[in-house]
């Protein structure tokens, strides 16, 4: 136990007593995380402590997101939000404290630090991600930000996607497809058609390219695509796929990468045997597939899993999807919201793991903000 890291850790939160914090496990821009033990279960957890939350209205809004996907998405392969503490002042609180469920390590550190993963981890690691993502594209999400380091893994080889802070739900008003303007993903596993687009048409199948380079790397133990820049990132693509048909690259948004792309040498693919000499021939038809220049010729999930790959591992009872997110929980992406909004927003949210106190809350009818709340 490290009294000083707790001390340090809890400011003002009155439920600080139930955990006993063990050991700083991670920092990152947003705060830190804590490993910890709940002495009301006896429950190892981590603990993610949020500093200054509404100091930025845009990450504030990043975070209530978060929380509110990974309360509406309960699946075996998503990470779990245990319990968020309830914040001494309902109008005045800086710092937002999650428990989730302790993980091991993640997938990144798994790929660096495992040179002997064998063909049956690789298997069982890309079955429960599209698992996973089925459910998410099932409910209408989008991840958009899929990485080694956002997927989270046990020692026995159970692994959880994390970090929905990037996520959206798309709602079908209209049969195309939707447009958000900002930053999405990092390179590496950005899809080719989001190449240099900052306003771009989003679609599942975003995700399931994503997907396609972490199977990759898991076969090589390196990242697959390691853009240095926009061109870079364009080139190593097509030297690994060739050069798209003239039709694949009229569907990129991005005019200089349209560009870039049709006055390109042309280059042959090159057979996935000879990039991946070791793999399994059925793990890189699979490959193939997700890793479809154009966004048309991925398979969604679903399709994924019944892939030969999968046989004797897949099952359909045990790949549940879901309904789509209801309308209402993500009204306040459509206004412009105020530091004081968000505030309310994510205290509601908060109050979802505090059953009593939620039933008082909406008695009271004391909706300042002017939000409707779903029930």
């Amino acid at each position: 136990m490290l009294g000083t890291a707790e001390d340090k850790f809890f400011t003002e939160y009155g439920e600080a007593s139930r955990y006993e914090i063990q050991e700083v496990v991670g920092k990152g821009s947003y705060g830190i995380v804590g490993a910890a033990v709940d002495t009301r279960t006896g429950e190892k957890v981590a603990i993610k402590k949020i500093n200054d939350v509404f100091e930025h209205v845009s990450d504030a809004t990043r975070i209530l997101r978060e929380i509110k996907l990974l309360r509406l998405l309960r699946h075996p392969d998503i990470v779990e939000i245990r319990h968020i503490m309830l914040p001494p002042s309902r109008r005045e609180f800086k710092d937002v404290y999650v428990v989730f469920e302790l993980m091991d390590s993640d997938l990144h550190q798994v790929i660096k630090e495992n040179d002997d993963l064998s063909p049956e981890h690789y298997q069982f690691f890309l079955y429960q991600l599209l698992r996973g993502l089925k459910y998410i594209h099932s409910a209408n999400v989008f991840h958009r930000d899929l990485k080694p380091k956002n997927i989270l893994a046990n020692a026995d080889c159970k692994i959880k996607i994390c970090d929905f802070g990037l996520a959206r739900v798309s709602f079908n008003e209209a049969p195309s497809a939707i447009f958000w303007t900002d930053y999405v993903a990092t390179r590496w596993y950005r899809a080719p058609e989001l190449c240099g687009s900052f306003f771009s048409k989003y679609t599942p199948a975003i995700d399931i390219w994503s997907i396609g380079c972490i199977f990759a790397e898991m076969l090589t133990g390196r990242p697959l695509f390691p853009g240095k820049n926009v061109v870079h990132q364009l080139d190593l693509m097509t030297d690994l796929l060739g050069t798209p048909p003239a039709e694949s690259i009229s569907r990129i948004r991005n005019e200089k990468a349209r560009r870039y792309l049709s006055s390109m040498r042309k280059k042959q693919p090159v057979p996935f045997t000879k990039k991946f000499p070791n793999a399994d021939v059925t793990a890189l038809r699979l490959l193939e597939r997700l890793l479809a220049f154009d966004a048309k010729d991925r398979p969604t999930a679903e399709e994924a899993l019944a892939d030969p790959y999968f046989h004797g591992l897949a099952n359909v009872d045990r790949e549940p999807s879901t309904q789509p997110i209801s309308k209402l929980e993500f009204e306040f992406e459509r206004r412009k919201l105020t530091k004081d909004d968000v505030r309310e927003l994510i205290y509601r949210e908060i109050l979802e793991y505090h059953p009593q106190m939620l039933q008082e809350y909406l008695r009271g009818g004391d909706q300042t903000s002017g939000f409707m709340y779903p029930r």
